[in-house]
Order: C-alpha cells, then sequence, then structure tokens
C-alpha cells in the first residue's frame, strides 16, 4: 500500500464520528467497536441504547462507563495532534481509545445439570447417588469488572464463552449445598423451591465478583436411582403402620423370601428365625381353642407361670432407645432402622453388646442356629 493510500484510508476513518452498536443476535454479550487503529476522534457522539452499557478504555485502561444515553467523547485522541505524531510512526497511532458495549438485558433459560452422580450419606440409607438439573437466568450487573476480568481483548464475547465457566461453577456450588444440607434423601427432590433458593443465595457473591448477577436459579429435578426410590416408597408407607403391623408384614416378607431362596444358608437361617416369631404368634392365637378342648378332656392344672417379657435397649446416634420388645426389634433390623453393629442391652447383661454377638438376636442375620426357646 502506498502513502498515498494510507492517508486517504486514515482520513475516511477520521470523520467517523458517531460510535454505536446494534446487535442483531441473540447471544452476544460484549462487542467491541472497531475503528482504525482503535483510534476514536476527540468529540465523537456515543450512542448507549436501553439494554446495554458502554465501556470506555483509554490508553489500555478503564476509563469510564456509560448507561444508556447519549454523549461527546472527551478523550486524549485530538485530531490534528494524533495525525500529525502518527506521520513519524506510519499513522500507528500511539493514542488509542476502544469503546466496548455490553449488553444488560436478561440472558434466561440457561441450563445447568450434574454430569456426573453425586454421593451423599443418609443416616438410613448409607452412601445414595442423586442427579440434577434445572434452569437459571442472569445479567451483567458490572459491566467495568466483566470486561477487566472475564472479557479482557476478545473483540466479540458471547454466550457460549461464558456458559461453561459458570455450569461449572454452579455445579461444584450446588454439591457443597446438598452435602451441607444433610437432609433425609426423599425431601431434596421435595422441596426443590427452598433448595433453589439457598443455592442461589450461596452462588450470587461469586457471580457478583465477575461483574454478573444471578437472577433466577431453578432446581428442575433431583434423581436417584430406581433401586433406592422403591425402598424410599416401601418404607414411607411402612412408617405410618403401627409396628405391631410392621413386624407382621417385616415377618412375612422375610418368610416369603426365604421360600424363593431355599438352597440358601441365609434363606434358611432367616426362614427358621422368622418362623419362630411367627410360631409364637400363631400359637397365641390358638391357645385359647385348644385351652378349651384340654379342659373338656382333663382335670384342670394350675397354669405355668408367666414368661418373662425381654425388653432390649439400643442405641444409634449415641442415644439410648427403647425398651422394645423381641418382635419389635426384629422389625427396626428389617427397616433398617438397625443393623448388625447396633449395640443393644438387656436386663442380665454386664455390658452392652452388638447385636451380632448377642444369641437370639443372630436370626436377624440370617443365620443357621435358631435362638434359644423362651424359658
Amino acid at each position: 500500500m502506498g502513502l498515498f493510500d494510507k492517508i486517504k484510508e486514515k482520513l475516511s476513518h477520521e470523520f467517523i464520528d458517531i460510535v454505536e452498536w446494534l446487535d442483531y443476535t441473540d447471544d452476544t454479550i460484549c462487542h467491541r467497536f472497531e475503528r482504525y487503529q482503535n483510534e476514536i476522534k476527540n468529540g465523537a457522539k456515543l450512542i448507549v441504547r436501553e439494554g446495554q452499557t458502554a465501556v470506555f478504555i483509554n490508553e489500555g485502561k478503564l476509563a469510564d462507563v456509560f448507561s444508556p444515553g447519549t454523549y461527546t467523547l472527551k478523550t486524549e485522541n485530538l485530531p490534528i495532534l494524533s495525525t500529525l505524531k502518527g506521520w513519524k510512526h506510519g499513522f500507528n497511532s500511539p493514542f488509542k481509545a476502544e469503546v466496548y458495549f455490553v449488553n444488560t438485558h436478561l440472558f434466561t433459560d440457561e441450563k445447568w445439570g450434574t454430569k456426573n452422580p453425586i454421593t451423599l450419606n443418609d443416616e438410613r440409607y448409607g452412601l445414595v447417588e442423586i442427579r440434577s438439573f434445572g434452569t437459571y437466568a442472569f445479567r451483567i450487573s458490572d459491566a467495568g469488572k466483566f470486561i477487566v476480568d472475564i472479557v479482557g481483548t476478545d473483540s466479540n464475547f458471547t454466550n457460549f464463552e461464558i456458559n461453561e465457566h459458570l455450569k461449572s461453577l454452579i455445579t461444584t456450588r450446588f454439591t457443597d449445598t446438598v452435602g451441607e444440607a444433610n437432609l433425609p434423601i426423599e425431601l431434596y427432590a421435595a422441596n426443590t423451591s427452598e433448595l433453589s433458593e439457598t443455592c442461589k443465595e450461596v452462588m450470587q457473591p461469586e457471580f457478583e465478583s465477575v461483574g454478573i448477577s444471578l437472577e433466577k436459579f431453578y432446581i428442575e429435578n433431583v434423581s436417584m436411582p430406581e433401586d433406592l426410590k422403591k425402598e424410599i416408597f416401601e418404607y414411607s408407607r411402612l412408617d405410618k403402620l403401627d409396628l405391631d403391623k410392621l413386624t407382621k408384614f417385616k415377618t412375612a416378607k422375610a418368610i416369603e423370601a426365604a421360600a424363593s431362596n431355599e438352597g440358601g444358608t441365609a434363606g434358611a437361617g432367616m426362614g427358621m428365625g422368622m418362623g419362630f416369631v411367627l410360631a409364637q404368634q400363631m400359637g397365641g392365637l390358638m391357645s385359647p381353642q385348644m385351652g378349651g378342648q384340654t379342659a373338656q378332656q382333663a382335670t384342670p392344672m394350675a397354669p405355668p407361670p408367666v414368661p418373662q417379657v425381654l425388653l432390649y435397649f439400643y442405641a444409634t446416634n449415641g442415644q439410648q432407645r427403647g425398651p422394645v420388645g423381641f418382635e419389635q426389634l426384629g422389625a427396626l433390623f428389617a427397616s433398617r432402622t438397625i443393623n448388625k453393629e447396633t449395640l443393644i442391652w438387656k436386663r442380665g447383661m454386664a455390658g452392652w453388646l452388638a447385636v451380632k454377638e448377642v444369641d437370639e438376636l443372630r436370626s436377624f442375620l440370617g443365620g443357621n442356629t435358631p435362638p434359644p426357646l423362651p424359658q
């Protein structure tokens, strides 16, 4: 390019004195107004429309932020002085100024979701995994900070360039929040509105630190494995029953499971243990009839001593609970309220022992040896 061509190109830009930006996209967050050598004519008109903010950069530093309106720019780039000084530098003027336009409207329906399952420790079900997804909306609240910390010198910064960063931030803070909430696992899906508000409050400061405002945050779904969901539904139904009905239901379920696995030692042990309990219950129901027949055939005899009911105390979460009977204890074991490591005490024991160490309770574990007959 000859000297005359360079002068012609230079002067053609000197007379452009309107600085504005019309956005025809729906995903551009920030756009740099392009000028020859990034020179802005002294006294140029800056037009900032509604839903925009203009960030003025003078000599590489943030000079001012302009809200919607029309402005006259006063810079160090005086037209004559900058042109004269540019001669000896081949029109590469050292006086540079840039204007960045930032979209401040609401960016809606942005998607987020957990790429991997989140592992939680539930008091009743142990380690469980959940997944979640939803939407969020944001806007640029501090255009100057956003330009300095995020955009840099990018001439056309789009929504796509920031979304991955925001999604990672959301997923991390969501994981922290649900972990610290320490709720029963079934309550996460039932309280998405409250959880959404809590997560939004936790995330807002980090968004604001880079000039972004998190306007909306929604959790649309919290999911868990199907087998865990079925177990929770069953537990919730049984929890509405009284303890006696719960015991009978669990006994019947255990016998049914043992019958379907007759060859297994665990099934046999559980069948014998639960069968013994059921036999006691059936014996109690039939004793009036048997007693009536015996009374007709033999002379009444003195009844045997009333058997002593064994009562057990158990410990969960560092607290003593009970007392409960044998059947009730079996129901607690079947519903996973207690397990083989739970500490148990009854009258006559020198100290607390785990369930697995108490002879008459080993039937809960599916062993081959039935509990001793009651005295």
